[in-house]
């Protein structure tokens, strides 16, 4: 027996379930095969033990989660008419507001922003039966695709804690990663869902522009970010993406969609960066996936790739940034130098700089159907690369990580990253795919015959276990 009152065995059989897919605790809430409060206190051991070293959890529901577990165990015990993710633990990234937690956003001067309310994502979320057990760490304002915020330690990837998980979301996939989470809510605006999930060996996807409702309210046409799903499978986030589907009537659900037979498709696959040079060990992960496409009877074409440089997008970038509430007094060098660059710009110059980018990526996507590329240029950087940097060579830097995945926020493309191997050095690599506009379900769909393929069961070696965490 040990200090949580189980014995080895009992351990097991709950550790099997803490490591099962969302959807697998689903049933077996569902089938009372384990309850809610059994996998929300698991879970919270976990993360006891090791979210100091990994700085995934920025607040964790430690007393009220429980209660609110137990709850959704008595309703299990009255209903059969639950929602599809009914008693499920799940991290909020802490850009997203949720009732009764604050919302950082990574930044100093929001430390003490307290919601009363929950976002659009997150009541849908809430609504779908999950458990809030906690927020996960950002970048600041999600400005750079490191998570490395002044209001807490750097967050570490699960692989090797000398090296980052990226961002922004690097909190949710360094917490589905070392297996804190079975799954996580994130957001995108230049990579942020993608990036993360790549480095953690994770799935991560991006919806179309417009198919999730912005967690604010926002409604722009140009806008560049959206919520996503980091999860350890594709079913996993096609049921996560079904509950916070915005679409009227889709002719589809994204599960069913998985289920649906994918036609022969134009596959066009490219390597080439203006950003740098890839990373070989990158570039032979794609062709992987690349040839898995051929052998399902796709039709493969390489292409030149997407031209551009990175003043395609900083102007974009830096509005967006600058469109936080924030003190720049009080903002890391990054974010102050990217919020000092929007000064001056007309939304009207933005708006046509954006499309000008934008056409761009649509004249080399052409007719493709899907669009394979590596999700990253170069592996997880080491904790703390670009801080000594000046600002403007630290974005430039950080290009590295987004120079693939930035170009599809822009035209608002439904994109994801799929976990494809381990590098020599034993990081995770991932491969980015894309489709064209509206067509999330056939890119699951497509993801989906990958991941089947390509059988792969990616799990980070141990973490330490040590220390103890922010009690709310």
């Amino acid at each position: 027996m040990n200090a949580h009152g189980y014995t080895a065995s009992e351990r097991e059989s709950r550790d099997e379930w803490l490591d099962a897919s969302g959807l697998a605790q689903a049933r077996g809430i569902r089938e009372r095969r384990i309850s809610s409060e059994e996998l929300v206190r698991g879970y919270l051991a976990r993360i006891e033990r090791r979210n100091p070293a990994l700085q995934a959890f920025v607040e964790v529901a430690y007393r009220r989660a429980p209660r609110w577990a137990r709850a959704k165990d008595a309703l299990t015990r009255k209903s059969r008419n639950l929602p599809p993710f009914h008693g499920v633990p799940l991290g909020i990234k802490d850009m997203g507001l949720v009732r009764g937690f604050r919302a950082q956003f990574g930044a100093r001067s929001l430390r003490y922003l307290w919601p009363p309310f929950d976002d659009y994502s997150v009541r849908a979320l809430r609504r779908a039966g999950f458990v809030m057990i906690g927020k996960l760490a950002t970048s600041e304002v999600g400005a750079m695709p490191v998570t490395e915020p002044d209001i807490h330690p750097p967050t570490r990837n699960p692989w090797n804690l000398d090296h980052t998980p990226g961002g922004s979301s690097g909190g949710s996939a360094a917490a589905v990663a070392a297996g804190l989470l079975p799954l996580a809510h994130g957001s995108d605006g230049g990579g942020s869902v993608r990036i993360p999930a790549a480095l953690c060996g994770l799935f991560g996807f991006k919806p179309s522009r417009g198919r999730i409702r912005n967690a604010y309210g926002r409604d722009d046409a140009r806008l560049l970010y959206t919520c996503g799903a980091i999860t350890r499978n594709v079913d996993d986030a096609a049921a996560m993406l079904d509950v916070m589907n915005n679409a009227e009537r889709p002719a589809l659900t994204f599960r069913l969609a998985l289920l649906q037979p994918v036609p022969r498709l134009r596959v066009r696959f490219s390597a080439s960066s203006p950003f740098g040079e890839v990373d070989r060990e990158h570039v032979a992960a794609m062709q992987r996936v690349v040839s898995v496409l051929e052998q399902l009877g796709h039709a493969i074409e390489e292409a030149s790739g997407i031209s551009g440089t990175i003043d395609d997008f900083l102007p974009l970038w830096q509005v967006l940034v600058a469109s936080a509430p924030l003190f720049r007094s009080k903002v890391q060098p990054v974010t102050r130098w990217l919020i000092d660059g929007a000064r001056g710009r007309k939304a009207a110059a933005v708006a046509e700089l954006h499309d000008l980018a934008e056409a761009k990526v649509d004249a080399a996507f052409a007719d493709a159907d899907i669009w394979v590329s590596p999700t990253t240029l170069v592996p997880a950087p080491r904790i703390g690369a670009w801080r000594s940097l000046p600002p403007s060579a630290a974005f430039t830097a950080a290009a590295g990580l987004a120079g693939f995945t930035a170009p599809f926020n822009i035209t608002g493309q439904p994109a994801c990253s799929l976990p494809a191997g381990l590098s020599s050095q034993g990081l995770p690599i991932g491969v980015q795919l894309v489709a064209r506009r509206g067509e999330d379900g056939m890119l699951l769909a497509v993801a989906r015959a990958v991941e089947e393929a390509l059988s792969l069961n990616l799990r980070p070696p141990s973490g330490p276990d040590h220390g103890g965490a922010e009690v709310c």
